[in-house]
């Protein structure tokens, strides 16, 4: 009959914890850079103005966080061609250097066609706008024959493609522009706030299997729990 091995982990005390959280010095001119790149990278126009009168963190251009929104907007809406549009307004080099972004673009005007029961349109949309990019490029005819397939099914969630028509997708467009309309602006395409939390979960349960801790368990509020020993 076997015996367990106990392992013993190390216990640090809520005192002890605080002691070093105190000892790390975070500049508060850093901590808004942090939000302020949140709220410019996701959009909030308005907070982000008046985050920057409250802090008095540097000046950033509003206008391009408007027209940004605007695009997003149009491509969550399924306004694709206005979409498009609006990006060629902000720098018409986005999509030029883009082919994989502008594909996907015309890809959701095919699927828009599609949900609004404009088959002959679309089919025709399909052959003259996308055929010829999916000849060039292997994914893209991929792509372009899972969402002509929408076509062959009455009832579409009974389609194997069917999450094409999801609300989902046009999310996932739209955030392929909007990364893109931020790298054009040599912006970061994702906030730092969110990788952040990430590095400070993946930091924890590496902590975990070594020792006891007051860990943050909800993150909203960043409450230390007391160890569990």
């Amino acid at each position: 009959m076997g015996i367990k091995q106990a392992t013993s982990k190390k216990v640090i005390t809520r005192e002890e914890w605080e002691k070093k959280l105190n000892d790390v010095k975070i500049r508060k001119e850093d901590m808004n850079k942090l939000v302020m790149n949140f709220l410019v990278t996701e959009g909030y126009v308005e907070a982000a103005e008046k985050f920057r009168m409250e802090s008095g963190t540097e000046h950033i251009d509003l206008a391009t966080i408007t027209d940004r929104m605007a695009v997003k907007k149009a491509v969550q809406s399924g306004n694709v061609e206005d979409a498009i549009e609006k990006v060629n307004d902000l720098n018409p080099e986005i999509l030029d250097t883009n082919p994989q972004l502008f594909f996907h673009l015309q890809q959701q005007r095919l699927i828009e066609l599609i949900r609004n029961g404009k088959v002959e349109e679309a089919l025709e949309f399909a052959q003259e706008e996308l055929a010829p990019r999916g000849e060039e490029n292997q994914s893209f005819l991929e792509e372009l024959e899972r969402t002509v397939a929408l076509l062959a099914f009455e009832d579409v969630s009974n389609c194997p493609v069917g999450e094409l028509l999801d609300i989902s997708q046009r999310l996932k467009t739209a955030s392929e522009v909007n990364a893109a309309i931020l790298t054009s602006q040599s912006h970061e395409k994702d906030p730092k706030l969110p990788s952040l939390l990430k590095m400070l979960l993946w930091a924890q349960n590496q902590l975990d299997e070594k020792a006891a801790y007051p860990r943050i368990t909800d993150i909203p509020t960043a409450t230390l729990e007391d160890p569990a020993v």
